[in-house]
């Protein structure tokens, strides 16, 4: 028996069984890319199947995951925890096996992939977090932090825009232990690629700083020395990221190979005894010779072996370095100062600010508390105000490819892959990552941000210039509808703050809980209220109430709480009792118990208006139907926000008419 070629056609036939078996999948990937998966794995990839979360482990990505099941099949040979039971029940509810790679599911699995793309800029984040932690804890001797990271993409993943993006990127910053592998088989759904994708994709990415190599695995299907020794090549040059072109046939050994029609659908019954005929597989299904495990396990038994030599040697560093060895523990820990003892500190502001300013003076306070912090924006780091300042204390740095101990990072004009990288540092362990551009930029971060949730990754996201506010820029840039778009997201918390007490309470949430964050600031100047304060971190609450109960509710978030404050005022003077209930965060907010919400939001008490420069969608809820709304029907205009907000209605005077209207209403 060739126990290499008979691992290799174990991956190919336990993929399309798995995929014949649940009717769904794609066999193609798997097929033609199971000498790439096999390489990786008994040649190169440093992992230990008893600890699968140890913190040197080499990083790998199937950022093509429609491909899931060449994961399932390599798991399942190298004993990551997937059994034949797991195969059978692929993209089954609930199974380990689902139809895409699922972060938190399945163990082993590194990063959730399916929208292409965005798995390479997940590896490029996890190559940053690996050479930036190199460079802050490493000594002579001590390589503690050292692994590499490769990612297996497809055409599908080099035809979407963020895959350029993360690999200008990567090759800017001269992320040397990232490995792209490229399964180059000139198809996709609708069939050659050559209708959309002619470029040289190789000269594109030496145009971008990384080293190219090419291994013809089309003629020569199973050329796993041309490929070990092209990755060999690649792990030598670590002054520059690299792409190995694999030039590949989809569904090799396939009657379908080299067909769309074996892309995303099951090969059928027939084809699939066929392939088996072809490959010279005699093996009942799902079921593989003791030979295959057994030539497995010394590629896992190597990784123990690596895994043994890491722990000895940090046991030594600890004995050198007691010190930074305390401070790796606790930053891979993802360890968090005591927020109740910053209180003072954190909830401390008296004149007017922009919760942009705001935010930066929190995030320089945590920065010094919090040693993996660390992140940047697209190229807007001025206009956000999302950079740690240098103290006489510490010195944060620029991070780049010469100094990659730094932790202010710039990320271009590179939404979509920013949000993405910002997801692979987090998931690398040992980096708190945030990133910031403008809240209309969001809809280019959306997709990542959508992942981030997905995973439960606690990424904060700094969202400045909110709302029509923007003024003069126009309605280009002023967002309208994004805030309805992120609070639709499941899992992802929105803070729109009305100034600096909030703005602490909503990086404290970012900070301390297992979910992504993102803070919708302002650009304009914010007053600071008397009745604010930590009780922000509960999403709602009474911010200046009325001495009985309330005739009316007045709530609303960020710049238009002033607004509020203003007409209940003037509601008083009129004999009106009113309420103002600020809501920076409705994720929160219905957290709380039935009870909490009840005491801010009484059932009695009908009349409600709902004021927030963006559309009302979010707000149906809670205004009920006796409510009015103060909020955008239409894209703003281009002119300065003093003039914009009362023309667009958002005035003392109409909350007033508005609370008025609401309370007839009420007694109908």
């Amino acid at each position: 028996m060739n126990v290499q070629k008979t691992t290799i056609n174990a991956i190919r036939i336990l993929s399309a069984e798995a995929i014949e078996k649940a009717k769904s999948g794609h066999p193609g990937l798997p097929m033609g890319c199971a000498p790439i998966g096999y390489t990786l794995f008994q040649n190169f990839l440093k992992f230990n199947p008893d600890d699968l979360a140890w913190q040197n482990r080499d990083r790998y990505i199937l950022s093509a995951g429609h491909g899931s099941m060449l994961n399932y099949s390599l798991f399942h040979l190298y004993g990551l925890g997937i059994s034949k039971e797991d195969l059978q029940n692929f993209r089954q509810l609930g199974s380990k096996t689902p139809g895409h790679p699922e972060y938190g599911q399945t163990a082993g699995v590194e990063t959730t992939t399916g929208p292409l793309g965005q798995g390479i800029a997940n590896a490029v984040g996890m190559a940053l977090a690996e050479a930036h932690l190199a460079a802050k804890f490493n000594k002579p001797g001590f390589p503690v932090v050292d692994h590499y990271t490769y990612a297996i993409c497809g055409d599908g993943c080099l035809e979407e825009g963020i895959a350029y993006e993360a690999a200008s990127f990567a090759g800017t910053n001269k992320l040397g232990k990232l490995i792209l592998l490229y399964d180059d088989n000139d198809i996709t759904i609708e069939g050659d690629t050559d209708v959309t994708f002619k470029e040289n994709i190789g000269a594109r990415f030496a145009a971008q700083n990384w080293q190219v190599l090419h291994v013809d695995l089309a003629t020569r299907p199973d050329d796993v020395n041309a490929l070990s020794a092209a990755i060999e090549k690649a792990k030598a040059r670590t002054d520059k990221p690299s792409i190995v072109i694999c030039h590949t046939r989809i569904g090799y050994g396939s009657p379908l190979e080299g067909s769309e029609k074996c892309h995303g659908a099951p090969l059928g019954a027939d084809n699939l005894q066929k392939s088996k005929e072809k490959l010279g597989w005699e093996y009942p299904p799902f079921e593989c010779p003791e030979e295959v495990f057994t030539h497995c396990q010394k590629a896992a038994d190597a990784g123990r072996a690596d895994y043994d030599a890491w722990q000895q040697m940090f046991a030594e560093y600890e004995e050198a370095y007691p010190e930074l060895a305390e401070e790796y523990k606790k930053q891979m820990a993802g360890e968090k100062p005591n927020f109740e003892e910053m209180e003072a500190e954190l909830f401390n502001f008296e004149k007017p600010m922009a919760t942009r300013q705001t935010s930066s003076k929190i995030l320089n306070l945590l920065a010094a508390k919090i040693p993996g912090l660390m992140g940047g924006s697209a190229d807007l780091g001025p206009s956000n105000l999302s950079q740690m300042k240098d103290t006489d204390e510490i010195k944060y740095g620029e991070f780049s490819a010469e100094n990659y101990a730094g932790r202010n990072l710039h990320y271009g004009i590179r939404e979509h892959a920013m949000a993405a990288i910002a997801n692979g540092m987090q998931l690398h362990g040992g980096i708190q990552a945030y990133c910031a551009t403008f809240f209309v930029f969001s809809d280019y971060c959306k997709p990542a941000m959508r992942l981030s949730a997905l995973m439960k990754l606690p990424v904060t996201y700094i969202m400045t210039h909110d709302s029509i506010g923007v003024g003069e820029d126009g309605p280009t840039h002023q967002p309208v509808e994004q805030l309805i778009m992120l609070r639709s997201i499941p899992g992802l918390k929105v803070f729109r703050p009305a100034d600096g007490n909030e703005t602490a309470a909503a990086w404290i949430s970012a900070m301390s809980g297992n979910e992504p964050t993102v803070l919708v600031l302002s650009r304009q100047g914010l007053p600071q209220y008397a009745g604010s304060s930590k009780e922000a971190l509960k999403g709602g609450y009474v911010l200046d109430d009325c001495e009985d109960t309330p005739d009316v509710i007045i709530m609303g978030t960020g710049s238009e709480i002033d607004i509020c404050i203003k007409a209940k005022a003037q509601l008083a003077e009129r004999g009106v009792s009113a309420r103002v209930v600020s809501m920076p965060c409705f994720e929160e907010f219905e957290k709380q118990s039935a009870e909490y919400k009840e005491s801010v939001l009484p059932s009695a008490v009908k009349a409600r208006v709902c004021v927030e420069a963006a559309c009302p969608y979010s707000w149906y809820k809670y205004a009920g139907d006796k409510g009015e709304m103060v909020c955008m029907t239409s894209f703003g205009a281009s002119a300065p926000a003093g003039v914009l907000f009362p023309h667009f209605g958002f005035t003392a005077e109409n909350v007033v008419e508005k609370a008025l209207k609401s309370i007839e209403n009420a007694k109908n």
